[in-house]
């Protein structure tokens, strides 16, 4: 019985978790960048500053966070700002995110050459697929999103964020706030 309360409660608990972004990752909390930074600026934790992106000493993962909390804030233009300072121009990851923005600013056309090239670069980006198909699933093509699923679920991602949320995306017809 206990065994089972337990069980209960850890999936009630997971059901109440903050939605996932990257592959499981939560999305994230806004933080100083999106919260205390202004104009395309982030938050530079060892000096406490917030500075210009492409004068940062902050590596790419930290400019990547960024890059992401930005864009969870809505506020592509900085998120892109971000993403451009980065070195890693032709990584997949930045390609996704640079696709997640222009997507959700409405230009789905970049965004679609954005997923495409993050897929080229590394077919088993779900991440990528998912929001891909999201798109696909906005502008009315379902049967290219299936087959993004599809692609998802046979790259080892059946149980995924990725496929979850694409899965919702084509039962609801809608990318929600994804």
């Amino acid at each position: 019985m206990i065994r089972r309360l337990c069980a209960a409660a850890g999936a009630l608990v997971s059901l109440a978790a903050p939605a996932a972004a990257v592959d499981g990752e939560p999305v994230p909390v806004p933080g100083p960048t999106s919260t205390t930074c202004q104009d395309g600026t982030v938050w530079n934790p060892d000096r406490r500053v917030c500075e210009a992106p492409e004068r940062s000493s902050m590596g790419d993962d930290m400019l990547y966070d960024a890059a992401r909390e930005l864009a969870w804030a809505d506020r592509p233009a900085d998120a892109l700002r971000v993403l451009d300072a980065m070195a890693g121009q032709a990584d997949s990851r930045v390609l996704t995110y640079r696709g997640f923005v222009l997507r959700r600013a409405g230009d789905w056309g970049a965004a679609r050459r954005a997923y495409e090239a993050a897929l080229a670069a590394d077919p088993d980006n779900l991440l990528a697929r998912s929001y891909f198909g999201m798109g696909l699933v906005e502008g009315g093509d379902l049967t290219a999103a299936r087959a993004q699923l599809a692609e998802i679920r046979a790259r080892g991602g059946s149980g995924g964020w990725p496929e979850a949320a694409l899965a919702e995306a084509l039962r609801t017809g809608t990318a929600g706030r994804y």
